[in-house]
């Protein structure tokens, strides 16, 4: 992976709010707009669906290697997959040094042999990633929603060539964002139509599941491809069946990783 380039300050922006109420430990951008939830007695738990709806790229690439996130948040991603995944390795790129700050408050592991977290452009590094990546997740908001440069089309682009054949791109995405039909075409663009979803997983978020192709094709390249011919434009499966389908498969990760 290419080394983080030197980052300026972004504008000025409303300090990351953490709240704790005992049991939960918080962070929000905006305040009522909850980006990560801490269960306190279970800190590497999963509490919010759409971060269960991620994990289910295990589906499509149940070994990675490297898995890169964009965006650390109260870190539960990176806690999950540091925990669950530990023969990979994880590479976390985050914009804001406040929230970096902040990852002993959600008890993010410190930097070691497997994992990194990196003070830097998600757009400007990927850019310079070529084929190293196993599963990528994009979970990057800031107070305004989805940043432009983290949804467009030069960056699926460099999204596509930062995975190995075979790769999973996992898109966190607002189904109420002014630009979400303009995001999926983007997806499609890049990846031939190889994207699909599970329909009403996660509320207002939907997690759009991506692949780059392989020769021969991988089992979860033609799982992939065999959901988004089904879903067509409108996802697959029934909501209440997606979201327990995600606390299941979720479960069954934590207990047969641990």
């Amino acid at each position: 992976m290419p080394a983080p380039l030197d980052l300026p300050e972004p504008p000025v922006a409303s300090a990351p709010l953490v709240t704790d109420d005992g049991t939960h430990r918080t962070l929000e951008f905006t305040p009522g707009d909850v980006q990560s939830d801490m269960l306190l007695a279970r800190p590497d738990a999963l509490v919010l669906d759409y971060t269960r709806a991620m994990m289910c790229f295990a589906l499509f690439a149940p070994r990675p290697r490297h898995i890169v996130m964009v965006g650390l948040g109260g870190g539960s991603l990176a806690k999950f997959c540091h925990r669950h995944f530990p023969h990979a390795r994880i590479t976390v790129l985050e914009i804001r040094a406040d929230v970096i700050a902040l990852r002993d408050v959600f008890c993010v592991p410190p930097d070691d042999a497997r994992l990194r977290v990196l003070h830097c452009d998600a757009a400007d590094y990927l850019a310079r990633c070529h084929g190293d990546t196993d599963v990528l997740l994009v979970d990057g908001f800031d107070r305004g929603g989805l940043p432009p440069t983290l949804a467009s089309s030069a960056f699926y682009a460099a999204c596509q060539r930062a995975l190995r054949p075979g790769g999973v791109l996992v898109a966190n995405i607002f189904t109420y964002d002014p630009d979400f039909v303009s995001c999926l075409q983007r997806l499609r663009d890049t990846f031939d139509g190889r994207v699909a979803w599970f329909r009403n997983i996660a509320g207002n978020n939907r997690i759009l599941f991506a692949i780059r192709p392989a020769t021969p094709p991988t089992r979860g390249q033609r799982l992939l491809a065999r959901l988004a011919r089904r879903g067509g434009g409108a996802g697959v499966g029934i909501g209440w069946s997606n979201r327990l389908l995600a606390r299941g498969w979720v479960a069954w990760l934590a207990r047969c990783r641990a």
